[in-house]
């Protein structure tokens, strides 16, 4: 019979898993999977912030994250530096003023294993009510912006063109991803939120035929991690966080053997092609 902190931890991360399926799918078709590690590297410098202010951390590292984000889209227009450069210099940026700080304020005690790789299994009910509250929340802003974001992954220049405000959308899409940042600290940490942002993604990649589609099972791909990490975890007593992970990375292993050929995956339509097309298309 389950302990109630299993049932939560199967509660919080499954809801978590249902929200990074859609961003992740984003991430993996704009190439973004750096930035998702850029701001995850933020939250060391957010949570330090919210300890030392006593105020809320998800809040903190939110703030902190969308701050991070949003300078991110400044430097684009402002410099001539490629994303990777500037990514680059952000997180390694934030991360050391992030140690500074947290050396600095010598009367703060952080624990760094449970923030680095996170601690599923000590959510408590409020931890639940954000996780759902706020996919929710992110899930519906995703959808709104859905179409001009995905028009501006295609061509930016043709979404400018229908006045579908793509610059918008991207800025929106942003402090999304720092939105799941904030919230996912405490589930999976910081330097496992990118891992499950793109390895399902990934492995819906693989099988799915339409945008939409990949969404989907990219959502019922990272919930099947979950549930079958936890229980792998609490079968073997391993880390909770890095045993979702593995069996997100064995669910996407599978898929590259001859299982996508099956008749449920074999029907190759128009719009099969149609992803194809669009990752050809962002690469122009």
């Amino acid at each position: 019979m389950f302990e109630d902190f299993l049932f939560r931890a199967f509660f919080a991360g499954i809801g978590l898993a249902i929200i990074t399926g859609p961003l992740g799918c984003f991430i993996v078709w704009r190439r973004l999977s750096y930035f998702g590690d850029t701001l995850s590297h933020s939250a060391l410098l957010g949570v330090v912030i919210g300890y030392a202010l006593n105020f809320n951390i998800i809040l903190s590292v939110f703030v902190i994250s969308g701050l991070i984000s949003l300078s991110l889209l400044y430097l684009q227009k402002k410099t001539n530096l490629p994303n990777d450069a500037l990514l680059g210099l952000l997180a390694h940026s934030v991360l050391a003023i992030g140690l500074v700080t947290l050396g600095l304020l010598s009367f703060i005690r952080i624990d760094l294993m449970g923030l680095l790789f996170g601690d599923i299994l000590a959510v408590n009910f409020n931890d639940i009510v954000i996780v759902w509250i706020g996919g929710a929340i992110v899930l519906f802003l995703l959808i709104i912006i859905w179409r001009p974001l995905f028009a501006g992954t295609v061509n930016l220049e043709l979404a400018k063109a229908e006045g579908m405000r793509p610059e918008l959308a991207n800025a929106i899409f942003t402090l999304l991803i720092a939105a799941v940042i904030a919230i996912s600290i405490k589930i999976v940490g910081i330097l496992l939120i990118t891992g499950l942002l793109i390895i399902p993604a990934s492995t819906s990649r693989n099988l799915s035929s339409t945008p939409i589609q990949m969404a989907i099972i990219a959502s019922i791909a990272g919930v099947i991690s979950v549930i079958l990490g936890l229980y792998s975890s609490i079968t073997w007593n391993t880390s909770t966080g890095p045993t979702i992970l593995s069996v997100a990375l064995v669910l996407f292993l599978i898929t590259l053997f001859p299982l996508k050929k099956l008749p449920i995956f074999k029907k190759q339509t128009k719009l099969s092609m149609q992803l194809k097309n669009e990752e050809q298309a962002v690469n122009k």
